[in-house]
């Protein structure tokens, strides 16, 4: 049975939705099969790996760098060990050893505005284009942010229109404010930009 997106195009609602539950079934049982679990929002990954209880961090070898990481114990082979598959912020990731018995991994995407298929390259990658966000609204964010949210979603809604966008329609304001405020100056050629 092919995958590509053509084929999966000319599948009725029913076949899509047996397709999609075969891939997810498929994509549990390779995730099942990794040393770690792990889940993502778009600006960040966090990584569960289960260690021996009574396990210290002293014990511990952890390396994270901005296309690698590697966990593992000192002198023993690594637990997982790789090239990520997009870039972290070095700075803003991190590693916490829990109740002895899992290393918990904090990773800061760079690019904050896209999924990962996996985590290490060469394991077993999601499909990305199935992730449903959690949905957030607009009233938990503060003012300021939620400002900025809903400027962005004004001016992408104007945009797709062919309408100006907030920042344009204030300079067409301030320019018409000024025209009125100075009738005797000739503006018929003048342009925004």
């Amino acid at each position: 049975m092919s995958s590509s997106a053509d084929d999966y195009d000319k599948l009725s609602e029913e076949e899509r939705k047996v397709r999609d539950a075969e891939n997810r079934a498929r994509e549990a049982a390779e995730q099942a099969t990794l040393p770690y679990k792990w889940t993502q929002e778009l600006g960040e990954v966090d990584i569960v790996v289960p260690v021996p209880k009574g396990t210290r961090a002293r014990d511990l070898n952890i390396v994270i760098q901005k296309k690698k990481l590697i966990v593992g114990f000192k002198g023993k082979e690594s637990i997982l060990e790789g090239e990520l598959c997009k870039e972290i912020k070095v700075e803003d990731s991190t590693w916490n050893l829990e109740d002895n018995e899992s290393v918990l991994i904090h990773l800061e995407k760079l690019n904050q505005q896209q999924w990962w298929g996996n985590v290490l390259t060469h394991h077993p990658k999601i499909d990305t284009t199935k992730i449903e966000p959690a949905n957030s609204k607009l009233s938990d964010l503060d003012g300021e942010t939620r400002g900025m949210v809903e400027k962005m979603m004004f001016d992408n809604q104007q945009r797709q229109m062919g309408k100006p966008t907030s920042d344009e329609l204030k300079k067409m304001e301030a320019l018409k404010n000024f025209q009125e405020a100075h009738p005797e100056l000739d503006f018929s050629n003048a342009k925004i930009s």
